[in-house]
């Protein structure tokens, strides 16, 4: 049974560990993870060999820290998983006004109450998960919110000056005290908010309406920030800026396969239907996001989400169960022709320049998938024979897929190109017919996206046109 005074806590390893910081606990909480070879921050992926030890040496350092970073990066998600690394639960003055350590509280609350209780001032014990306070910086954030403020009716009801530290209505920050802080967007901040900021990390005080307090807190702050802002000639102040220890930045996966990790974690794709998704179209909604990131047209300086392909690829096995449902399908078949379902989770997540706006959101969203279709397909049927599939389309023959066929139906539409079967089964990724048709579709797709097969509203896969052929022709050669 945990001890619920402060007399009965005493003899315990928390008298004996009174006073210790929390930068300590965590350190010591990191040392011991390390030790034991476990995974320092789980459900953290893409950044083990580059932003996580970073991380690591920061909190070793016992410094405060900011993530740069462009948006959905996980950024915040990192700063959360650090409470992984808190005590399960600490002891505090239960009732004090802030987390009071019983041995060593700060607030003249917590020190009256153990001067006046003694062993008989109540314990209450604070979860990791209650240590955490983070808060959104914007332009409308005061120093009350963040610090506090005095509170006129709180001192005439205790009967004190304005000035005793008794009469202030504490902010998130003093409230955080035994926790970690941390605020996201740190630069949008107003200027006298990041100067209380600095003087309560440095000196441990601040002004309140005039009245000087001393807030002698025991926190571990972290920040994060858009690259952009962050910088002298940005919205941070140099003095704050000069007193975080390390200056951390985040990127977006850098592999593939690093995205389809994080992918697969996140997105909704276990459904009650039986829909599975094959790892090629997995591979092609990553492929959208490299696309994009590396497009002249989209805002570099915004970023490209991983929230996209997570977003698509939920959207993608949704079509495919709409379109499983209306056709009363048993089995949801996940097609590469999905992605362009998807294109309403890709234009609301891309901020394009002035070339992309003329075209249009949808137009470059098309685009992306096409290419990133192209470029998988690249990747994973460069050793095919298609000489006979492309061959049959410039013949002038034509193929309709409707939407709405069964699996074996649909084998038996692909029967009718030669060559179109043999390569399918080289691509699928199981002996179902179900498997063959998706890899029938991701080579077709693949040739479209080469401009060696072209797609028409009404008669479904054709030849390209002329100019399309001769240039996808010279592609050939070239290559």
């Amino acid at each position: 049974m945990k001890p619920t005074t402060l007399g009965a806590l005493r003899g315990t390893s928390w008298e004996a560990s009174a006073g210790r910081s929390v930068k300590d606990e965590l350190r010591a909480n990191l040392v011991a993870r390390l030790r034991h070879g476990q995974t320092v921050f789980p459900g953290v992926l893409g950044y083990q060999e580059s932003v996580v030890p970073q991380v690591v040496n920061a909190l070793l350092s016992r410094h405060n820290f900011i993530l740069l970073g462009l948006r959905g990066q996980a950024k915040t998600r990192l700063l959360r998983a650090l409470t992984e690394l808190l005590d399960p639960e600490v002891p505090i003055l239960r009732d004090a006004e802030l987390p009071d350590d019983p041995f060593a509280p700060i607030s003249l609350e917590g020190k009256s109450l153990v001067a006046e209780q003694g062993d008989d001032a109540a314990v209450g014990w604070l979860p990791r998960d209650a240590r955490y306070v983070e808060k959104l910086a914007t332009p409308d954030v005061t120093v009350a919110d963040i610090v506090g403020d005095i509170d006129p009716i709180k001192a005439a009801r205790l009967g004190t000056q304005l000035g005793d530290p008794r009469s202030v209505h504490y902010g998130l920050l003093p409230r955080a005290n035994r926790g970690i802080f941390a605020i996201n967007e740190l630069p949008d901040l107003a200027g006298k908010v990041q100067v209380a900021l600095f003087n309560v990390m440095q000196e441990g005080d601040v002004q309140i309406k005039g009245y000087p307090v001393r807030l002698a807190l025991d926190l571990l702050l972290v920040f994060s920030a858009n690259p952009e802002d962050y910088t002298a000639r940005g919205k941070i102040i140099t003095p704050l800026k000069d007193r975080i220890g390390s200056e951390i930045r985040t990127h977006y996966p850098r592999t593939v396969d690093d995205a389809m990790s994080i992918t697969a974690q996140e997105a909704w794709t276990v459904r009650d239907t039986g829909v599975s998704v094959p790892s090629f179209v997995r591979e092609m909604v990553e492929e959208v996001a490299f696309q994009a990131r590396d497009d002249a047209r989209v805002d570099k300086h915004s970023g490209v989400s991983q929230r996209l392909p997570i977003s698509l690829l939920e959207d993608v096995v949704s079509n495919a169960e709409r379109r499983a449902l209306a056709a009363g399908a048993a089995r949801p078949l996940v097609r590469p022709s999905d992605l362009y379902a998807g294109l309403s989770a890709i234009t609301g997540k891309l901020e394009l320049e002035y070339e992309g706006e003329l075209k249009g959101g949808e137009a470059v969203a098309r685009e992306l998938v096409r290419r990133a279709i192209g470029q998988v397909f690249s990747r994973r049927g460069a050793l095919l024979e298609l000489d006979d599939v492309v061959g049959y389309f410039e013949a002038d023959q034509a193929l309709q897929v409707p939407s709405d066929e069964t699996g074996t139906a649909l084998l038996e539409r692909y029967a009718l190109v030669p060559g179109l079967l043999a390569a399918a089964e080289a691509l699928a990724e199981g002996p179902d017919p179900d498997d063959v048709v998706v890899a029938a579709e991701f080579v077709l797709e693949g040739l479209v996206a080469k401009r060696q097969v072209a797609r028409s509203e009404e008669r479904g896969y054709v030849a390209p046109e002329p100019n399309a052929q001769a240039a996808a022709g010279a592609r050939r050669r070239w290559n």
